[in-house]
């Protein structure tokens, strides 16, 4: 329990004294439990007087308590009771919420879009189009996309079919930012947008900082950065810049990095009987750090950088609702329209490469096969 102190005593007692002693203590605001010959005692609050005030034979056991918890002195005292100081808690600071309004946060920054949203036409919906991004997204009316899903090419020079990945980087900006600007523009009140993204250590460009400035340029609300943590330590062995000397070193990363940001609010208005999170995932899922294997099977599908359905499970459901519009404009092998299908979202693909299309319309196509199974 990382936020509650612990403290043991020897279990020298009766069972009858401990099935009482442990039912005060309980009441008291301390969590019992037996280690072997040892009675554990988790708490965090404890109320003093409810034990001083205890008249039976287990007044011995609950004296040793109090002993014991005497002996610890961060804490305070108030009210009859003892709080207990913890490393895990969050300082508190005095005026937070005043202090906030002063400095207007994300305010500061946020530009005031249209409100009113339309409906993506249905001819765009539910299909992967092999097109320019740029082009086709002008097809497109104002505020009509829940979610934007994607991971822009790095500029790495990785081995994409028919598409040049080394760029100098004011091009490479350029042509992403003005497919970004149209992003912005489809996406609707209260929708999000979450890049996946790679800077280029050895080019020393943050581009997931630049990428990030852009959207606070235009106006979005940044929701948040998650790491993508693809536990890939091989990654550690071999560049090391200048070895053994504070020259150059080069540092290694095993992770990527995940930019969210909203338009207008960071509230997402939805139906409840729309949301297909369950506890559990909404539990875990929040820590801004994913532990997520890299995609096993680029090979097989003839591409050299995607992310794993996991994540783009995992964001899907964590900033949509079912029957969400969900659009990757940098679709590539189809993993952000397959997932979309799987978990009831409208979805609708772009890419500019009609082999990569191909594949996504091959995994839709295996999708939908199990759902026909499941039916039967």
């Amino acid at each position: 329990m990382n936020n509650f102190r612990s403290l043991q005593l020897l279990n020298k007692y009766s069972d009858d004294d401990i099935a009482v002693g442990c039912h005060i203590l309980n009441t008291a605001g301390i969590k019992t439990r037996l280690n072997g010959e040892n009675l554990v005692l988790d708490f965090d609050v404890v109320n003093m007087k409810y034990i001083e005030n205890q008249q039976n034979k287990t007044k011995e056991l609950l004296a040793n308590v109090l002993d014991e918890l005497l002996k610890i002195r961060s804490f305070s005292s108030a009210n009859g009771k003892i709080v207990f100081k913890s490393f895990n808690k969050d300082k508190k600071v005095s005026g937070k919420k005043e202090n906030k309004e002063k400095r207007l946060g994300y305010e500061s920054f946020k530009k005031h879009f249209a409100k009113n949203n339309n409906d993506i036409p249905n001819q765009f919906v539910n299909k992967i189009h092999c097109a320019n991004s740029l082009v086709l997204l002008q097809q497109f009316p104002d505020n009509c996309i829940d979610l934007i899903l994607t991971s822009p090419p790095y500029n790495f020079g990785i081995n994409y079919n028919n598409s040049n990945d080394v760029n100098v980087w004011d091009n490479y900006f350029e042509t992403l930012f003005a497919i970004f600007s149209e992003c912005v523009r489809v996406l609707k009140d209260g929708g999000r947008i979450i890049v996946n993204i790679q800077p280029l250590f050895s080019d020393y460009v943050p581009s997931h900082h630049l990428i990030s400035n852009f959207f606070i340029q235009q106006g979005l609300i940044w929701k948040g950065e998650i790491i993508w943590e693809k536990n890939n330590y091989n990654c550690k062995y071999c560049t090391w810049g200048s070895w053994q000397s504070p020259s150059s070193p080069y540092l290694k990363y095993s992770w990527e990095f995940i930019e969210i940001f909203c338009k207008n609010t960071l509230k997402k208005e939805g139906n409840k009987e729309d949301i297909d999170i369950t506890a559990d995932e909404f539990k875990k899922w929040v820590y801004g750090k994913w532990s997520i294997a890299p995609e096993r099977k680029m090979k097989d599908y003839k591409h050299d950088a995607m992310f794993p359905e996991e994540l783009a499970k995992r964001a899907i459901k964590l900033f949509s609702y079912q029957n969400d519009a969900v659009l990757d404009p940098f679709n590539g092998a189809g993993t952000t329209t397959k997932v979309a299908r799987l978990l009831g979202r409208r979805f609708i693909g772009i890419d500019i490469d009609s082999s990569y299309c191909e594949t996504a319309e091959n995994r839709l196509r295996e999708t939908d096969s199990l759902f026909n199974q499941e039916e039967n």
